[in-house]
């Protein structure tokens, strides 16, 4: 127990420290204004540098999260399959997956996954 505890504080010390340093060196010194300006060139803009961004790419943005996260849930679930019942392993597994692809085909039948109109 005192060694878990021991651990554990010199764990959250060095956290606290690498956060520190972090802060303390990404402090700009001073400011510039060619590196403020939206082109390093030297030239001034002829329009805007702000583009509007593209609702669909934040909607793929948003699947390829939904489904990066699925990865990170699915695969302990193949480290768990030899400690538990096989049949509720595979029924939870084919119910999170059917409810991924519930979902999928939801974005698809709204158009989310369209590029070109």
């Amino acid at each position: 127990m005192f060694s878990l505890m021991t651990i554990s504080i010199i764990i959250m010390m060095i956290a606290m420290i690498v956060m520190t340093l972090a802060s303390i060196l990404s402090k700009k010194a001073t400011i510039d204004r060619e590196k403020s300006s939206p082109f390093e060139c030297g030239f001034d803009p002829m329009n805007s540098s702000r583009l509007p961004f593209s609702i669909r790419f934040f909607l793929i943005a948003i699947i390829f999260l939904i489904f990066d996260v699925e990865i990170a849930l699915i695969l302990p679930m193949v480290m768990i399959l030899k400690f538990s019942n096989l049949f509720m392993w595979t029924f939870t597994s084919l119910i999170f997956i059917f409810i991924l692809l519930i979902g999928l085909y939801h974005e698809w039948n709204q158009g989310a996954l369209k590029w070109s109109n």
